[in-house]
């Protein structure tokens, strides 16, 4: 931990949301600064707490998906139907600047959580919440998961190869897409009140956020009345020709964007492809042309292609797993793979903020916590005394860490 200051210092985050979404929106606060007060199910927590990869655990209990979205963060356990649960939120809330929710629309507002109840009690609150596809409509008590989005949104039927199934990307884009766009609306709602002094209601979904993310494409389809077909072979883009795509070599696979095609046949040493470079061709034969173009990479080892490929200015890359991409050299220069000691999975090497600041840096400063880790904590900052405390955690309306 630094001295230095930070830019949301000061700002304090309730924050009842869960998966992946809303966390990843709050962490991304508190990275800044913000003290963010997780409040969860005591006991059960976040249900990313029950959900893994593989069924891989850190410390033989911690989800890496969990530690992934939550760092930063001080957890109090309370069971929201109790009535005294919902007296801590409200005194809690007198004294906030945000509040964060992710359930399904109405949820909330059942249990006396809702923007009004807050709002009541502190009218600078910012109270955003997060859903699948808004909060009413035909689809509204849908589950809003990430692929059930790419899916609707149409990502999913413009990825992959067109001669095999949709493709859904593989990591949670539309729900990190709405974390970006929560981000975006807190913090635009928290300068507009200190311009005015009042809070207001912040809503995002995951459908209106992943249609807006494609909309390119979408102005595209919408506005010729045809829609993108996927190519067949490894070219990059439904919408683009070639030589933009995915090409294999001798021992993986680079990817080449934007560039002359000419160009790349020059690299190559084939002049007879040339036949092919006419903007319709390049096209209307795309597929065709990648195969051919395969042919001729398949020849090189990816090191050499690339270091040839930009010698002569073309767009390139290796094409790297997750492992690799966390060893690269460029990546290493950046310092972006950061760490952080948890109590239960111990060291716990993490992707560290994407955002520098001179004045006001972003921080790790605190693991991803236990459930009801900083529960004692939070009620005593509320000035609760330690008899009342005792007596929330003994009725069960407050959790906290087994051993305490």
């Amino acid at each position: 931990m630094t001295d230095s200051p930070q830019a949301l210092q000061g700002i304090r985050i309730l924050d009842f949301s869960h998966l992946l979404q809303g966390p990843f929106a709050t962490q991304l606060l508190a990275d800044m600064g913000a003290d963010v007060i997780k409040i969860e199910r005591p006991g059960a927590g976040d249900l990313f707490r029950s959900l893994t990869f593989r069924n891989r655990w850190l410390g033989g209990s911690e989800s890496p998906n969990f530690l992934a979205w939550n760092r930063n963060k001080r957890s109090l356990a309370l069971d929201l139907k109790a009535p005294a649960a919902r007296e801590i939120v409200i005194e809690l809330a007198r004294g906030a600047d945000v509040v964060v929710q992710n359930f399904r629309p109405g949820v909330m507002r059942r249990l006396g959580y809702g923007y009004d109840d807050f709002r009541a009690v502190n009218p600078r609150i910012v109270y955003c919440s997060g859903s699948g596809y808004g909060e009413d409509g035909p689809y509204a008590t849908r589950p809003g998961q990430d692929m059930l989005i790419q899916g609707l949104a149409g990502l999913m039927a413009a990825t992959g190869r067109g001669d095999g199934p949709p493709v859904p990307v593989g990591a949670g884009f539309s729900d990190q897409i709405g974390a970006m766009n929560m981000v975006y609306g807190i913090l635009s709602a928290l300068l507009w009140r200190e311009r005015s002094g009042q809070g207001q209601e912040v809503k995002v979904n995951l459908l209106a956020g992943l249609l807006a993310h494609q909309n390119q494409e979408m102005v595209m389809v919408m506005n010729t009345g045809e829609n993108l077909e996927r190519p067949c072979s490894g070219i990059g883009h439904p919408g683009m020709d070639a030589p933009f795509g995915v090409y294999p070599t001798a021992d993986g696979w680079v990817t080449i964007a934007m560039s002359p095609y000419r160009t790349l046949v020059g690299v190559l040493g084939k002049p007879e492809l040339l036949a092919y470079d006419e903007p319709a061709t390049l096209y209307d034969r795309r597929d065709e042309i990648w195969h051919r173009l395969a042919e001729e990479t398949r020849r090189w080892t990816t090191a050499a292609l690339i270091e040839a490929l930009l010698a002569a200015d073309i767009w390139c890359g290796e094409v790297k797993t997750h492992l690799e991409a966390a060893e690269d050299p460029q990546v290493r220069h950046l310092g972006l793979i950061a760490s952080y000691r948890h109590p239960v999975a111990g060291e716990v090497r993490i992707v560290g903020p994407a955002v520098h600041m001179s004045a006001t840096p972003p921080r790790v400063d605190r693991p991803a916590p236990l459930v009801g880790q900083h529960s004692r904590e939070v009620l005593r900052e509320l000035g609760l005394p330690e008899g009342r405390i005792a007596a929330l955690l003994s009725e069960g309306v407050v959790g906290e860490p087994a051993g305490g």
